[in-house]
C-alpha cells in the first residue's frame, strides 16, 4: 500500500514534534507502517534541533515516502512552498494558511492513490476562524473535501477507539441544555446506523454490537426522570433492531462502562459528549483514537489537542499518534482487500477491544442486568 499521509497540524502545537517522536519510535515489537508529514521540511528540521531530536529530515514525494522511511522522517513540501515560521506555543493566525493546506494536501494525495489513508495532527479551530475558515471544525472541513465542490459533504461521525473502549457521542460540540432538542429519533438511527456499516465494512466485525446509554439517570426510570429515553431513545432503538443492527438501549450511564459489561458490546453510543469521553478518557487517556466513520476514506487522529501549554519543551507523548497511525494502516488494509475482492470479507479485528471476538458472537439477552 502507500504510506500514510499525516497532516502538520497547528505547527505551534505539539503535532510537529510528535510526528518527530513518533518517527523515533518507528521500529521495535509493534513497528510503524511507512508515513509522511505534509508541511515545511527546513521547519521540521529545526524543531528537531531545538528539540534535541537525532532525526534526520527527508524532503520527499509519496512515492518515495516508504523508500526513505527506515533512514529519515519523510516530509513532502507543502504544495504552494509555503514555509512555516511557528514558535512552539504561541498560536499565530499566520499559520493558517499552512495548517489547512496540510490537511487539503493529504486529502489530494489520498484521493489520487499516492496515500493509503490521513492522520491528522490536531489543529486550533479558534486561530482558523479568525482567517475566515468556514467550517465549524477539523471533521467538517475533511468531510467537504471529501466531495466535489458544490456537492452534499457526507455525514461524519466521531468515534474514539481505544484496545479498552470504543465509544461515540450522538452530540457532540454542544451545551448540555441543548442536547434534550438537538437529540432526535432520527440523529440516533443516522448515527448508529453509520457506526454499524463500518465497523462491518472498516474494522471487519460481521455482526458489530451498539449499545446506547440513556441520557437521563436510570435511562429516565419509564419516563419517572425525563421523557427523552422513553419516547425518543427507546423507539430509535426499536427501529434499528427492526432494520437488522444489533443494538440495546437505552442503558444506564452508570453501569454501562465496568468491565463486565464492556465484553458484551463493541461500540458504546452516548446522547452527550462528556458521557461517551470521561470514561474512555479515564481508560484510555494516552492511547486513544479519534477515528472519523461516515468517510468514503480513512481517517483518523490522536485524541488530544494542541496542547499549547507544553509545546516545544519535548515531554508530550507520543502513544495517542503512533496509535492512530497503526489503527489507519489496518483500516486501509482492509479497504485495500476489499477493493482487491469485491465483497469478500476483511480480516476482522481479532483482539479489537482487547478481548477474543468468538465467530457469531451476540449480546447477552435484553433482559440480562449489567
Amino acid at each position: 500500500m502507500p504510506p500514510l499521509a499525516l497532516t502538520l497540524g497547528d505547527p505551534a502545537g505539539i503535532g510537529p514534534e510528535l510526528a518527530l517522536s513518533a518517527w523515533l519510535g518507528r521500529g521495535g515489537a509493534d513497528p510503524l507502517p511507512p508515513f509522511f508529514l505534509v508541511g515545511d521540511p527546513a521547519f521540521i528540521e529545526r524543531l528537531a534541533y531545538r528539540l534535541d531530536r537525532l532525526v534526520p529530515v527527508a524532503e520527499v514525494d509519496p512515492e518515495t515516502a516508504a523508500e526513505v522511511f527506515p533512514r529519515a522522517l519523510p516530509v513532502v513540501p507543502l504544495p504552494s512552498g509555503a514555509l512555516v515560521a511557528a514558535e512552539p506555543g504561541v498560536p499565530d493566525t499566520a499559520n493558517a494558511g499552512a495548517t489547512i493546506e496540510s490537511i487539503t494536501a493529504a486529502v489530494g494525495f489520498l484521493k489520487a492513490g499516492r496515500a493509503s489513508a490521513v492522520v491528522t495532527n490536531p489543529i486550533a479551530k479558534f486561530v482558523l476562524t479568525r482567517t475566515g475558515f468556514a467550517h465549524p471544525g477539523h471533521t467538517e472541513f475533511l468531510a467537504a473535501l471529501a466531495v466535489p465542490p458544490g456537492r452534499t459533504p457526507p455525514r461524519p461521525v466521531m468515534m474514539i477507539w481505544s484496545a479498552g473502549l470504543s465509544v461515540v457521542p450522538v452530540t457532540i460540540h454542544v451545551p448540555l441544555k441543548d442536547v434534550p432538542e438537538l437529540l432526535t429519533q432520527e440523529l440516533v438511527e443516522e448515527t448508529a446506523t453509520i457506526v454499524a456499516r463500518d465497523l462491518r465494512e472498516k474494522f471487519g466485525l460481521p455482526e458489530p454490537r451498539l449499545v446506547l446509554a440513556g441520557l437521563n439517570p436510570h435511562a429516565g426510570e419509564a419516563g419517572t426522570i425525563g421523557r427523552e429515553d422513553r419516547d425518543v431513545l427507546a423507539p430509535a432503538v426499536a427501529r434499528l433492531r427492526a432494520a437488522g443492527i444489533d443494538i440495546r438501549g437505552p442503558l444506564p450511564a452508570d453501569t454501562l462502562f465496568h468491565a463486565r459489561a464492556r465484553a458484551t458490546y463493541d461500540v458504546a453510543l452516548a446522547p452527550t459528549h462528556d458521557q461517551a469521553l470521561i470514561p474512555i478518557k479515564t481508560i484510555a487517556f494516552d492511547d486513544g483514537v479519534n477515528v472519523t466513520l461516515g468517510l468514503p476514506f480513512v481517517r483518523t487522529s490522536p485524541d488530544h489537542g494542541t496542547a499549547f501549554d507544553i509545546a516545544g519543551q519535548g515531554i508530550a507523548r507520543p502513544d495517542s499518534l503512533m496509535a492512530a497511525l497503526r489503527l489507519a494502516d489496518r483500516l486501509a488494509a482492509n479497504a485495500a482487500d476489499r477493493a482487491d475482492t469485491p465483497g469478500g470479507e476483511v480480516v476482522p479485528f481479532s483482539i479489537y477491544a482487547g478481548r477474543p471476538r468468538p465467530a457469531g458472537a451476540r449480546h447477552f439477552d435484553p433482559e440480562d442486568e449489567l
